[in-house]
């Protein structure tokens, strides 16, 4: 009895190990492919110091460096972000239009735990969540047992896509008065 217990342990233990292992599930370039089936160059936006108290509010700290690369076409963004779920970052994909999250896609994982955001049961929920006037995800998130800091890296990034989106689409609307 005691052998086949450790043959079991010994065929499922490297299973076990994979399924936590981070990695990459969907390249940036696949990701904004997929978002765009002829995508638009890359729009890149200026960190002021009003974006910057924006996405503070949301992240919880200051975005890191001078800019953020992004790609519109009409009404539709699509970002590429980074937040630190514990110890490293996680890259996420999202994709909002009319101030909606549209999608959130993880891109790369790379934290020992929490990997269980990269399903589809977890990224679904996102989906049609905005921002209220306390600037929180509306409807909540529900978590994950075990990736609690994951999580909530991936609900602070979708709340930053919508800032960011609603940055973007607010600078057209001046730049139209401005021309008009």
């Amino acid at each position: 009895m005691r052998i086949v217990t450790i043959l079991v342990c010994c065929l499922l233990l490297p299973t076990a190990a994979g399924a936590t292992a981070p990695g990459t599930y969907l390249a940036p370039e696949a990701f904004i492919a997929r978002t765009f089936p002829s995508p638009p160059p890359a729009g890149v936006l200026w960190y002021d110091d009003s974006l910057r108290a924006a996405l503070a509010e949301v992240l919880g700290h200051a975005p890191h460096g001078l800019r953020v690369r992004y790609w519109r076409d009409g009404e539709r963004t699509a970002w590429i972000l980074d937040e630190v779920g514990k110890d490293k970052p996680i890259t996420l994909g999202v994709v909002v239009a009319n101030s909606r999250i549209e999608s959130l896609d993880v891109l790369v994982f790379r934290e020992s735990r929490g990997w269980e955001i990269r399903h589809a049961f977890f990224t679904n929920q996102f989906r049609n969540a905005r921002l209220d006037e306390r600037r929180r995800l509306e409807p909540g998130i529900d978590g994950i047992t075990g990736a609690t800091l994951s999580v909530r890296a991936a609900t602070r990034v979708a709340a930053a896509a919508i800032v960011l989106h609603e940055r973007v689409m607010r600078q057209d609307t001046k730049l139209a008065a401005n021309a008009g």
